[in-house]
């Protein structure tokens, strides 16, 4: 660094221009700080006033660059020792104002009324530099000396921190999601910033420790934001999903002939009626439960949530509805609501689209070296797959999510088998490394 005397203001930019081109560090700093400036104007997906707040975090952070520059200058200028302590006055300021705003982006909807206060109280207590030295004083031959006060930044920095933390944490437990480590650690890289600045004496740069730790932070938080954006959006399509699965299984009919059987079945048989009831109630909370699950089911659970389903039907339909199960493996996991779908559309479009409105279905499970199997067969009046529009009755949108959900989260695969007057199969296919069940 420059350390002759410079007896003008002109000098001092002159050598806040050689000290910015000949440090790499800070040319780096302050080209980061333009380029977030930048990337956050033009950014469409995070909030306007989560926006509004990195701007502003960015002016201050630039502003303590250059502030760091001219302090180190004045180090060596013992003449300009009150701009020193304004200087200084404004370094202390603005740092918990900093940590200010950070807690403004993780609680954009909360004031923080009491560490607005602790903020002002804190530049209030600096001021006093002015005419007074309870806080801190700098001496005629320019040197720094801390007062009974000189450590109300880095209390009242602390305070805000420890309520940065909490609000990080409990977003973290509420979200449970491993980003939620960025803003964590970007705090541990300010405390240990000012421990380096409290302890270390010499350093080759003007910029302090603190000052580029927080550089870094304004660009961990931002990139934080956009993980949090990312994982929100795939919840909201996740939650639209759901909804499509809801109400492709739940269908009204299904509801209402259900209800319509179970009515007739108090008349006629109260005993079954009750059966009928329970195994109506248990399918629904299935539906429910699967719908909230995020990660695959032992099969053997999604087998019975299919035979509480078939018993329905069953005492819909009696004896013109077939059943056979051919369960050889059930030590395997699958997506919930995954292989109910199926046997429904082989209820509804191979059984009771034969002339006669019965037929059979049959629902076999088998492992391979390999793989797990599930096939779902009828012998129903079949169809062409390839002249099948994708959105009819036959291949309605739980078909479509079930081959969807099993690609993410079991990699496994949908295949249709069908022609006309052969009936249909439905092959579902798990690779077992994935989704043997330990």
């Amino acid at each position: 660094m420059l350390t002759h005397n410079v007896a003008s203001f002109e000098e001092a930019v002159i050598y806040f221009n050689a000290s910015l081109l000949g440090d790499g560090v800070m040319v780096t700093m302050l080209l980061q700080m333009v380029l977030l400036f930048l990337t956050v104007c033009i950014d469409p997906y995070i909030l306007k006033k989560q926006k509004r707040i990195i701007m502003a975090i960015i002016a201050l952070i630039v502003t303590l660059i250059v502030s760091d520059v001219f302090s180190t200058w004045l180090e060596d200028q013992p003449e300009r020792m009150p701009a020193r302590t304004i200087l200084s006055i404004y370094n202390y300021a603005v740092w918990p104002l900093i940590l200010l705003l950070f807690c403004h982006i993780f609680a954009p909807n909360r004031k923080h009324l009491v560490l607005l206060i602790l903020v002002a109280i804190n530049a209030a207590v600096f001021l006093t530099a002015l005419f007074s030295p309870v806080a801190f004083y700098i001496t005629y031959d320019n040197k720094y000396h801390r007062g009974p006060l000189g450590y109300t930044a880095h209390i009242i920095s602390g305070i805000i921190l420890a309520y940065l933390l909490y609000l990080i944490i409990r977003e973290a437990r509420r979200m449970r999601r491993k980003e939620s480590l960025i803003p964590i650690l970007s705090i541990l890289l300010i405390l240990f910033a000012v421990e380096l600045d409290e302890n270390t004496w010499k350093k080759n740069i003007p910029l302090s420790y603190l000052t580029i730790a927080v550089v870094s932070c304004a660009l961990f938080v931002y990139i934080y934001l956009h993980l949090k954006f990312v994982r929100d959006h795939e919840d909201a399509l996740m939650m639209n999903q759901q909804l499509q699965i809801m109400f492709s299984q739940i269908q009204p009919h299904f509801l209402y002939n259900s209800l319509t059987v179970i009515q007739e079945l108090c008349h006629t048989d109260p005993a079954q009626a009750e059966t009928a009831t329970i195994q109506f109630a248990k399918y629904l909370r299935r539906n429910m439960d699967g719908l909230q699950a995020k990660t695959p089911i032992p099969f053997s659970e999604e087998l019975e949530h299919t035979r509480e389903y078939l018993s329905l039907e069953q005492m819909r339909f009696e004896d013109k509805l077939t059943v056979q199960y051919d369960i050889r493996c059930e030590s395997f996991t699958l997506p919930p609501l995954t292989l109910q779908p199926i046997v429904e559309n082989a209820v509804r479009h191979g059984v009771r689209g034969n002339s006669e409105g019965r037929g059979e279905v049959t629902i076999s499970a088998r492992e391979t070296p390999g793989c797990y199997e599930i096939v779902v067969a009828d012998n129903g009046p079949g169809f062409n797959p390839e002249e099948q529009p994708e959105n009819s009755g036959r291949s309605h949108i739980g078909i479509r999510n079930v081959r969807e959900r099993l690609a993410v989260m079991c990699d496994g695969e949908l295949a249709i088998q069908s022609a006309p007057g052969a009936g249909t199969a439905v092959t579902i296919t798990l690779p077992k490394e994935k989704n043997a069940l330990c």
